[in-house]
């Protein structure tokens, strides 16, 4: 048998495994994030007198990265420099880590207020791939992915689920290192090349890339076909449901 090209949809008529990033992926909880960074960088930035913070510094500082990572790279943009802390800090402003704390409590909130459901192409590409006796995971950097999973009704659809919290308990580095995405192909025995990687992050698709996975589908929520190109997308979609028939027969 004829091994489809690696760059194209083709190829995931040839895997065992999808591997899905969750926030912007399978349901627009990028949004909910979006508005909790809002929440809690807008007044931050502003009682420090740098420029303000924008729905751009999401994409070139947060979106994929682990949550301390993020609160990392954008203070570094603005020039703002805090001593890391510890995940056990408190909320507050005073170091990284209590900053990521306190975006976690805005997101909770926004979670709890507003609710989150599945993207319907999102969903229709899920349901066909289990129907098509494909093995799926989650992997996302987020320590809340089991607690967002659950309100849009899809938990039960995942026997595994590597997040935030797994990774780090495990020591996985997060993305754009590919640890957390090998980790879940491990966790079903497969080899990386039998599996496909689905993000929506630039720092997701080179963790695919990175990793050497047999596919690496970009879905463009923001970031840019061509930046999702650039940092590893073998395909870029704006919906999974356009690769509906793309999976096994």
């Amino acid at each position: 048998m004829t091994t489809p090209d690696r760059h194209t949809p083709a190829r995931l008529a040839d895997t065992r495994a999808l591997l899905f990033d969750l926030d912007g992926v399978l349901t627009p909880t990028a949004d909910v994030h979006m508005r909790a960074w809002s929440r809690l960088f807008t007044p931050f930035l502003a009682e420090h007198g740098v420029a303000p913070y924008t729905e751009q510094d999401y994409f070139d500082h947060i979106d994929g990265r682990p949550r301390y990572d993020g609160v990392r790279s954008l203070l570094e943009a603005r020039g703002i420099h805090l001593p890391q802390g510890t995940p056990d800090d408190a909320p507050g402003d005073d170091t990284v880590c209590a900053l990521g704390n306190r975006k976690n409590a805005e997101f909770t909130a926004e979670l709890t207020e507003h609710g989150v459901q599945p993207y319907p192409g999102s969903l229709r590409f899920l349901t066909a791939a289990i129907a098509a006796g494909m093995q799926v995971a989650v992997v996302s950097s987020s320590a809340n992915a089991t607690q967002v999973l659950r309100t849009a009704g899809i938990l039960d659809r995942f026997p595994v689920v590597v997040d935030g919290l797994v990774a780090r308990q495990d020591g996985l580095a997060g993305k754009p290192a590919p640890d957390t995405y090998l980790d879940a192909a491990g966790r079903f025995g497969l080899a990386p090349a039998e599996c496909v990687v689905v993000e929506d992050a630039t720092s997701g698709v080179a963790a695919g890339r990175n990793g050497a996975f047999g596919l690496v589908v970009g879905v463009d929520r923001g970031a840019g076909a061509d930046a999702l190109r650039e940092h590893g997308a073998d395909v870029v979609v704006r919906d999974l449901d356009e690769l509906v028939d793309q999976l096994p027969g």
